[in-house]
């Protein structure tokens, strides 16, 4: 398991320390309808760890005092816990904005009938993956076929209300954003100047429109960190990624106010390092439990960081929300 290879820890990343809590971030499960490359999580058909509806009530419980802004939903696919609608109605009952990062083809996977109806109808904020405009580079990177599934979803989105404002929400009130991975061991291109080729593209081929384009980099861990080992490209991509650490981007990384929850209910300060099994601790050095969250005494606390944090701080920054300093 890459958690336990010397090449990401210990590291000389610089300490930071926590902010106020204001996003949860779930993965929900590991299950995807897809294998993709650049998957950091590893996910596939064939996981089948999966947050159980103890844990998400524990979550529910958790979102009533109103402290927690944003619910983060991310997987796997999240969409295939059994228990994902119950969740986002209980959400948006309690006034908490509800984001999906959905690989859009999921959209039209069995079991799935109505799910982009129903996220419209809660007015859930679509995070859409769409590593590029080109269906040739989203087929090599995602799987045959997906680029074309993927543009079948945009559309349906589009047709519900998604994606009107080109660059906020518009009259709909419905977000849609997209998302774009690097091809290989690159740092992302310019995230304003990708977004108008992507709007530019995606309206002139396909009559697709979307609100705001994010660029994240491709971090070393899981199935992508073991492409770059097996090709000998991973010493190279993690001195690319510490060459181009800017500073000034320590102060945004979505560590700083966000918190991880792993399908079985334990914390960590990002998904990263969920990945890399760098959980939370308590004065004992005992894992936190979700059961056992504090809020108010996470400020001020020390994050845990490996090499892998370069990726988030590298160029223009980089987090589940796209570049940092765009």
């Amino acid at each position: 398991m890459l958690a336990t290879l010397p090449h990401l820890i210990p590291s000389d990343f610089p300490a930071i320390r926590r902010k106020r809590l204001k996003t949860l971030q779930l993965n929900l499960g590991y299950r995807c309808n897809q294998s993709c490359l650049h998957c950091h999580v590893a996910a596939g058909p064939k996981r089948d760890e999966m947050m159980s509806r103890e844990t998400i009530d524990l979550v529910i419980d958790l979102l009533g005092d109103g402290r927690i802004e944003t619910l983060d939903l991310t997987g796997g696919a999240p969409e295939l816990n059994p228990h994902f609608r119950d969740l986002v109605r209980a959400a948006r009952a309690r006034g908490v904005r509800v984001m999906d990062r959905c690989n859009l083809s999921i959209l039209f996977e069995p079991g799935q009938e109505g799910l982009a109806d129903f996220l419209a109808a809660q007015a859930v904020e679509v995070i859409a993956s769409l590593p590029c405009y080109l269906q040739e580079n989203v087929d090599a990177q995602r799987g045959k076929g997906v680029f074309d599934a993927s543009i079948r979803g945009l559309k349906h989105l589009n047709a519900l209300g998604y994606g009107a404002g080109n660059g906020g929400a518009g009259d709909s009130g419905l977000m849609l954003s997209l998302v774009y991975n690097p091809q290989g061991a690159e740092l992302p291109p310019g995230q304003n100047e990708l977004e108008r080729d992507y709007r530019a593209r995606l309206a002139q081929d396909y009559g697709i429109r979307f609100d705001r384009l994010f660029t994240i980099a491709n971090m070393p861990i899981q199935r992508f960190g073991s492409s770059l080992l097996s090709k000998g490209e991973f010493q190279d991509y993690l001195q690319r990624l510490k060459s181009a650490h800017e500073p000034t981007n320590l102060d945004a990384v979505m560590c700083r106010d966000l918190i991880s929850v792993d399908w079985s209910g334990y914390l960590y300060d990002c998904d990263f390092n969920q990945m890399l099994d760098l959980g939370l601790e308590d004065g004992h050095g005992q894992r936190v439990h979700l059961r056992d969250l504090l809020i108010d005494t996470l400020p001020g606390q020390p994050i845990r960081v490996a090499d892998h944090c370069y990726g988030c701080t590298a160029g223009q920054g980089s987090s589940c929300s796209g570049a940092l300093g765009a």
